[in-house]
């Protein structure tokens, strides 16, 4: 073979394994997003569900106006996309938390709900991690991570 031709072949793999260098990054960052986005939807289902008992009169089921009792059901407490837990202090960091059904013993008119999911977040080291806030009348999120 020619100079020539050695030299394209050589070119043309290292064009060829950035573009795959590209392609798993893109990729990755892609599934990041994905269970972030997927954790952040179950965790609105579950804040509504929440409101919903919050609402609901207690000879309904409800909590009747307080969140005292709510619990998230065993369920509800993981499936693909991560684990949850309901409580009633604010978590903060990037700790992975553990699915949980202990009912809120609070009549606080503030609840919080966290999800981890599975994929490595922000940080490199640990979890997706969101937070979400829910009173009677608002639903907020926090991504941790």
């Amino acid at each position: 073979m020619g100079q020539q031709q050695l030299l394209l072949i050589v070119l043309g793999v290292i064009v060829v394994g950035i573009a795959i260098a590209v392609g798993v990054t893109m990729f990755q960052s892609n599934a990041i997003e994905s269970n972030r986005q997927a954790v952040i939807s179950d965790l609105v289902n579950y804040a509504s569900k929440a409101q919903r008992f919050y609402r609901t009169p207690a000879q309904l089921g409800g909590g009747s106006q307080s969140f005292d009792d709510f619990y998230i059901s065993p369920i509800d407490t993981g499936n693909a996309n991560g684990s949850y837990s309901a409580g009633t202090t604010a978590p903060s960091g990037a700790t992975i938390v553990a699915g949980s059904i202990t009912a809120i013993s609070s009549s606080s008119g503030t609840i919080y709900l966290t999800g981890c999911g599975k994929e490595v977040g922000d940080d490199g080291t640990n979890v997706v991690k969101v937070a979400v806030t829910v009173t009677p009348a608002d639903i907020t999120t926090n991504i941790l991570n």
